[in-house]
């Protein structure tokens, strides 16, 4: 079957992507504070989620490639570009995200996470509103009981787009802090305690990002 003009652009699109990527992000010097205790259950082939904000995704898929963590990625037309990025760098992608494919996006999250595999997840993303935890993530988490793994990340010098997320692109040779908290297991029972509990995590985060920062 013959490809569509969309289908060699966006694989054109992807390949330019994780070349730019790669040629930038090598430049990167990386601080890292507390990843041992999620190389421990790393080691010990227990599953967990990894949440950390949609603006600070880019680092990230550095920094975590090649290590095969499933992120969920949108099913979004936008989405489609970063997937191909996230796969080219050696990361497996589940597709959907709380306006689209949300139901497909949890089963896949939950079978990753039976499977004893790691998951990551941007509990505000694709559209925001911008650093505030859904649910999907925690209901995950709770269905599985596997524990999430909050990150923080900053650098000293990076651009920061114009977009909702203010998605941030650490600059040429810049140092990136990367923070992870404890394991962090999911407490709620009913709609109210899922509140709380999201706000919960969005105040882990927003340590993580506190600490990266003082790194």
């Amino acid at each position: 079957m013959s490809e569509t003009p969309g289908d060699w652009k966006l694989a054109l699109a992807t390949r330019l992507g994780a070349l730019v990527i790669r040629a930038l992000a090598m430049t990167w010097r990386f601080r890292i504070v507390n990843d041992a205790a999620y190389r421990t259950m790393r080691a010990n082939r227990q599953p967990f989620i990894f949440a950390f904000w949609h603006g600070q995704m880019l680092p990230l898929l550095w920094r975590h490639r090649g290590e095969g963590v499933a992120i969920v990625i949108s099913s979004h037309r936008d989405g489609e570009i970063v997937a191909g990025v996230a796969e080219r760098l050696g990361l497996r992608t589940i597709r959907g995200s709380s306006t689209r494919g949300a139901a497909r996006a949890l089963l896949g999250v939950v079978r990753e996470l039976e499977a004893g595999a790691e998951v990551a997840i941007t509990p505000d993303g694709p559209r925001g509103p911008a650093r505030r935890f859904a649910s999907g993530a925690l209901v995950a988490a709770q269905r599985v009981g596997a524990p999430i793994v909050g990150i923080g990340v900053t650098a000293n010098r990076a651009w920061f787009l114009r977009s909702w997320d203010r998605f941030m692109i650490p600059k040429p040779f810049s140092r990136v802090r990367v923070a992870y908290s404890a394991p962090t297991k999911v407490m709620a029972a009913s709609a109210r305690e899922a509140e709380d509990e999201a706000s919960r995590f969005e105040s882990l985060l927003a340590d993580m990002i506190a600490i990266a920062e003082r790194a």
